[in-house]
């Protein structure tokens, strides 16, 4: 597995002991780093200062987590939430205040300063490297998030794997509920804990979250949108559901629709209408372009539209009594009777 140039995870970072053997010693590095050519990610470890400046918070932690690693003192494989910048996976709701290693030298996993060492058991196919690092493999890190994230979180981590072709549903399925006996060539260490992951602590939320989880979701405000109607118990929509006119003619694809209730749903997030702008536009044109487009979808379709936005998000038992009286006005718009 390659990184494309510039990515984060590639930044140099230099340790001390590296830049004493080149001639600085301590008061140097400190007027470096005061100066701002120098910039230290933790106690020992530093980078380019213009490059930590360019770096986004997802970038600054890639960074953070290889600084970790470069001075990790056993043999340290990134995982969890440490594996995603590898993936380039989003980190809404995650916490990046801490770097995550899993041991292979199968002694007990600790936390200090910042890092959290786990001893989960690491089989053949687990791990995978990029660029020389160690990293868990596509299938494991999603595994891990879901049993040590919050749900909402996870599903957001598990629909970019979905989506971006690196796992299936049927893999993440597969070694999640693998055989409990230790393969050929385990450490025989391993042979006190079990090789599947059904029941680790945190496996119940895996179990939510891998049927929750769809690759269609297209966005982190999707994959929230989607998560929020599992859990309060909305029915499951049809995703990027393709919106034809009477002669056959597509007229849109749609976020979210329920075509046996006459409803569809459309997440709105600031992010979108700055990224869809064409040069020349603003961003008032293209929400007037989406009016006009929802207008369409309803001419062909006679359904009721629900706009959700981050706002609505960050309510959701509002915005889920909003679905449902949606559905009920959808019902009642049918009957022909008030909603």
């Amino acid at each position: 597995m390659m990184l494309p140039p510039g990515h984060p995870l590639l930044t140099p970072v230099r340790l001390r002991k590296e830049l004493v053997a080149e001639g600085y010693d301590d008061r140097a590095i400190r007027r470096l780093t005061r100066d701002g050519a120098l910039h230290r990610v933790r106690h020992g470890a530093y980078v380019a200062g213009e490059r930590w400046r360019g770096l986004d918070p997802a970038g600054r932690y890639a960074v953070l987590c290889r600084a970790v690693q470069r001075q990790a003192k056993s043999r340290l494989v990134l995982s969890h939430v440490s594996a995603l910048p590898a993936f380039d996976a989003p980190l809404w709701g995650l916490d990046t205040s801490v770097v995550h290693g899993t041991r292979l030298d199968e002694r007990a996993g600790r936390k200090e300063a910042g890092v959290q060492q786990h001893s989960g058991l690491l089989l053949p196919g687990d791990t995978d490297e990029v660029d020389g690092l160690a990293i868990t493999s596509a299938v494991r890190t999603c595994l891990d998030v879901t049993m040590t994230a919050r749900a909402d979180a996870a599903v957001c981590v598990v629909n970019h794997f979905l989506r971006a072709g690196l796992v299936t549903a049927d893999e993440l399925r597969a070694r999640y509920e693998s055989d409990a006996t230790v393969p050929r060539g385990v450490d025989a260490h391993a042979s006190r804990r079990s090789v599947g992951m059904a029941h680790w602590p945190g496996s119940l939320r895996t179990d939510l979250v891998l049927r929750i989880a769809d690759g269609r979701c297209e966005s982190v405000g999707e994959s929230r949108t989607l998560h929020l109607l599992a859990v309060h118990g909305l029915p499951r929509p049809e995703l990027q559901h393709e919106v034809r006119d009477g002669s056959g003619r597509l007229v849109a694809r749609v976020d979210f629709a329920w075509p046996d209730l006459g409803v569809f749903l459309e997440f709105d997030g600031r992010i979108k209408y700055g990224a869809l702008a064409p040069a020349g536009e603003s961003a008032v044109d293209v929400v007037l372009r989406e009016k006009r487009r929802e207008d369409r979808v309803r001419e062909a379709t006679g359904w009721l539209c629900i706009r959700v936005t981050w706002a609505d998000l960050a309510d959701p038992g509002r915005l889920a009594d909003r679905i449902r009286a949606a559905f009920s006005a959808a019902r009642a718009a049918r009957a022909g009777r008030p909603a």
